[in-house]
């Protein structure tokens, strides 16, 4: 014989089986978070924003194209450096504190003289971040900024670097902006950055053939050996013609089976944007790229915004560029988000 209690608990049971699943998200992504990380699962991207230790942009390996399995093979993708201006730091050098000293007239950074404003380098050295995730109707978008504290000698430090990323339901692509609010003048201060991300293989293992706009497509062969930035495949804005369109993108190959996978695109939507561009071998592929390098006065801006992603073709890219070309900054709230020329 069943007790009153016994009785009552069943009918729990009964009502809890009853009870509807949790809905989906309207927009098509579940978000994550912990203290480390950001983690997002989408319809046809996942992917992952770090909170603590290397910062900034796309978590590395993170980048899940669903239709094809394939994963971003570098160090992250829009990935945030410091903030530099031509020139040399040799005459100054001796008093700069670890991190801003920049040495110039080498292997991995060329013969052209460079060096930094602010630092130290975000993706390194800042160490935190404060990402803040908006969920849109048709979206999801990331936000975050960070204030330099290191400056040269007669510099001051604050300048502010902010970045904005936002991934439409079902694309394999996200547009992204940095931007940076200077609290020094320059007659041509720049942000480095990664873009799309470097590219690590052995041998070409992990890539059948890059594409650079600029230059056509190139074989995994010419990055056998290291070479300079400055040696081969650079692009600058004062002694190159600027491209119809701005992209730099790698074909990826399956590492085990030789199978070639999707395109992994990084495209600057305003061509004019770009100050200088690198692709060279490095130990790995690194595709630096600097935006801005134009006069500023303490307290003006500059940015530059960018699709980065999965295609499955050269021609998919150019379509897509087009249809978003022209624009230096993204803005992203909850009622939606914008580019802005």
């Amino acid at each position: 014989m069943k007790t009153a209690l016994a009785v009552s608990l069943a009918g729990l049971c009964v009502l809890s089986l009853a009870l509807p699943a949790p809905a989906a998200p309207a927009n098509g992504f579940t978000v994550t978070e912990d203290a480390d990380q950001i983690g997002v699962t989408g319809s046809s991207l996942d992917f992952a924003i770090r909170k603590k230790g290397y910062v900034s942009g796309v978590t590395r390996g993170s980048f899940l194209d669903k239709r094809t399995g394939f994963r971003d093979p570098g160090f992250g993708l829009d990935i945030a450096d410091f903030i530099m201006e031509p020139g040399n730091d040799e005459a100054y050098r001796d008093q700069l504190p670890p991190g801003l000293p920049y040495r110039f007239n080498t292997p991995d950074h060329g013969k052209r003289p460079k060096r930094l404003i602010e630092g130290p380098q975000i993706c390194t050295q800042a160490r935190e971040l404060a990402p803040r995730v908006i969920q849109g109707r048709d979206f999801v978008a990331v936000t975050m900024n960070w204030k330099y504290h290191l400056a040269a000698p007669g510099k001051q430090t604050g300048s502010e670097w902010s970045q904005t990323l936002v991934f439409p339901a079902g694309k394999r692509w996200f547009i992204s902006s940095d931007k940076i609010t200077s609290r020094n003048d320059s007659p041509e201060l720049f942000l480095r950055i990664d873009m799309p991300g470097h590219l690590k293989h052995t041998n070409g293992n992990t890539f059948s053939e890059i594409y650079l706009s600029y230059v056509g497509k190139i074989s995994p062969a010419e990055f056998t050996n290291n070479f300079a930035p400055d040696e081969k495949f650079n692009y600058r804005r004062d002694t190159n013609k600027a491209p119809k369109r701005f992209i730099r993108a790698y074909h990826l190959r399956d590492p085990k089976t030789g199978a070639d996978g999707p395109w992994l695109a990084g495209m600057t939507l305003k061509p004019a944007d770009v100050y200088e561009g690198w692709c060279h071998q490095r130990g790995y592929v690194c595709f630096i790229e600097e935006i801005g390098g134009r006069p500023i006065k303490a307290g003006g801006s500059f940015s530059a915004a960018f699709i980065v992603g999965y295609f499955d073709s050269i021609g998919e890219m150019e379509r897509v560029y087009d249809q978003y070309a022209g624009h230096s900054e993204l803005e992203a709230g909850e009622r939606g988000w914008k580019l802005v020329k």
